[in-house]
């Protein structure tokens, strides 16, 4: 990142090793693969994606380093808020694609429309539009 770029999040979220299948996210989100690095067994090491343009990464865990994927540690200590124009659609498409409900979406009296879903690595996404 040069000098006069301005900062931004790339949150890293860690999927199990051995994971070869990473479309939930084109399915789910419409996320664009930007650059992917494999295992010689073909599974993913890191990927870089775009959501809309907001870039994250999966990156396989490294449990030395303290990096585990949330099944492993049944939770997870990051709730990524993506927001969307209509978040029913965007919650439909991903449990079409394989996301779990952990709440159903409602409006809140705070402006808020938003719900939570759990993608099949273990993520949990707050799935929000301002109404």
């Amino acid at each position: 990142m040069n000098e006069k770029t301005e900062a931004y999040f790339a949150p890293q979220l860690f999927i199990k090793s051995g994971v070869t299948d990473i479309s939930f996210y084109e399915k789910a989100f419409d996320a664009v693969e930007l650059r992917k690095f494999t295992i010689d067994d073909g599974s993913i090491h890191v990927a870089g994606l775009s959501i809309g343009g907001a870039i994250f990464h999966l990156h396989e865990e490294k449990p030395i380093a303290g990096h585990f994927n949330p099944h492993d540690i049944n939770g997870t200590t990051t709730l990524i808020g993506l927001f969307v124009p209509d978040v029913d659609d965007a919650m439909a498409k991903a449990i079409a694609a394989g996301a779990t409900i952990v709440s159903p979406a409602q409006s809140y009296e705070y402006g808020y429309r938003q719900g939570e879903i759990k993608d099949p690595f273990g993520h949990v996404w707050l799935i929000e539009m301002k109404i």
